[in-house]
């Protein structure tokens, strides 16, 4: 499904990673009913999202075993980042529907953001720019086989 179905113009960013279409893959982890993905425009090193595998756009429509992987993934991911980054702090958090300031609507998804210290944000607020100095295919180099090993088996 793509979300020019839900009511958006743009494809599905999930959906396209999940069938494959996606021309460079962010996709650090595939599971059963959820994934994980890199943020293409992140606040941070290491930003990234878990979403279910299905194109639905709020809890409610999640069955008990999307929730429980959404969550499960949510747990794995802050462990990956954590071993990865060593942050200080974390955002997780999502965004349900425009209003709330969801950026890809009707497919739900959990932000991972980890944080530092003196991370203010300050060059995204006062220069309109964001600095982060690693690349998304370093960020996957270094991410892909911590989850493989933390949720792969």
């Amino acid at each position: 499904m793509t979300s020019a179905a839900a009511g958006n113009a743009e494809p599905c960013v999930f959906c396209t990673a999940l069938n494959g279409d996606a021309p460079d893959s962010l996709v650090l982890f595939r599971g059963e009913t959820a994934l994980v993905i890199l943020n293409k425009f992140p606040y941070n090193n290491g930003h990234l999202m878990v979403a279910p595998n299905r194109h639905i756009g709020t809890l409610a429509g999640a069955s008990s075993s999307e929730l429980s992987d959404l969550i499960g993934l949510t747990r794995i991911a802050e462990m990956v980042l954590t071993e990865a980054y060593n942050p200080h702090g974390m955002n997780v958090g999502m965004n349900v529907g425009r209003p709330a300031g969801a950026g890809i609507l009707g497919h739900l998804h959990m932000h991972l953001v980890p944080r530092w210290d003196g991370d203010t944000n300050f060059m995204a607020v006062i220069g309109e720019t964001r600095v982060v100095p690693e690349t998304a295919d370093q960020s996957v180099i270094r991410l892909k086989p911590i989850f493989e090993r933390l949720a792969g088996a």
